[in-house]
């Protein structure tokens, strides 16, 4: 397992059914509770309901754009403080991201992303631990490590 976050509370707000899913299982993998919602609507109330430690948020859904759901659970505009927000998107501007930022995001990540790429972020905010993919192999299976010519 490449991450730890027991004990962390993780609100997913995604329209897509394959992201919340694969999403959902790279966190609970790594020992965290997750929630989801499938619209900016629902994410909003959950957040104000749960209180989650981070919320991974994409940018396009309908009801309720991301920047929108941003501006309703950080309505101080404040980083570095709870809950912490990831925001996803397949849109590539540099403006919305720093439109993101602008508003509270914490970090801004580009759809395809890798799930390492995530969980190392989510490491970061939430002070849980990562361990980068080789040497979680590398673990498991010390034979694979290269051996010193001492």
């Amino acid at each position: 397992m490449p991450a730890k976050l027991e004990g962390r509370s993780i609100l997913i707000v995604d329209d897509d059914p394959d992201i919340l899913s694969t999403v959902r299982m790279a966190f609970e993998s790594a020992g965290a509770k997750v929630m989801t919602a499938n619209d900016g609507n629902k994410g909003v109330d959950m957040a104000q309901r749960l209180d989650p430690d981070l919320i991974v948020l994409d940018m396009m859904m309908p009801k309720r754009s991301g920047f929108l759901v941003l501006e309703m659970i950080k309505p101080g505009k404040e980083t570095g403080v709870r809950p912490f927000v990831i925001m996803i998107t397949a849109n590539e501007g540099k403006r919305h991201e720093l439109y993101a930022r602008h508003l509270g995001a914490d970090e801004y990540l580009n759809k395809p992303f890798s799930m390492d790429r995530l969980l190392e972020k989510s490491c970061e905010l939430l002070g849980g631990q990562f361990i980068p993919p080789e040497e979680a192999y590398l673990r498991h299976h010390p034979e694979a490590r290269p051996r010193s010519k001492d």
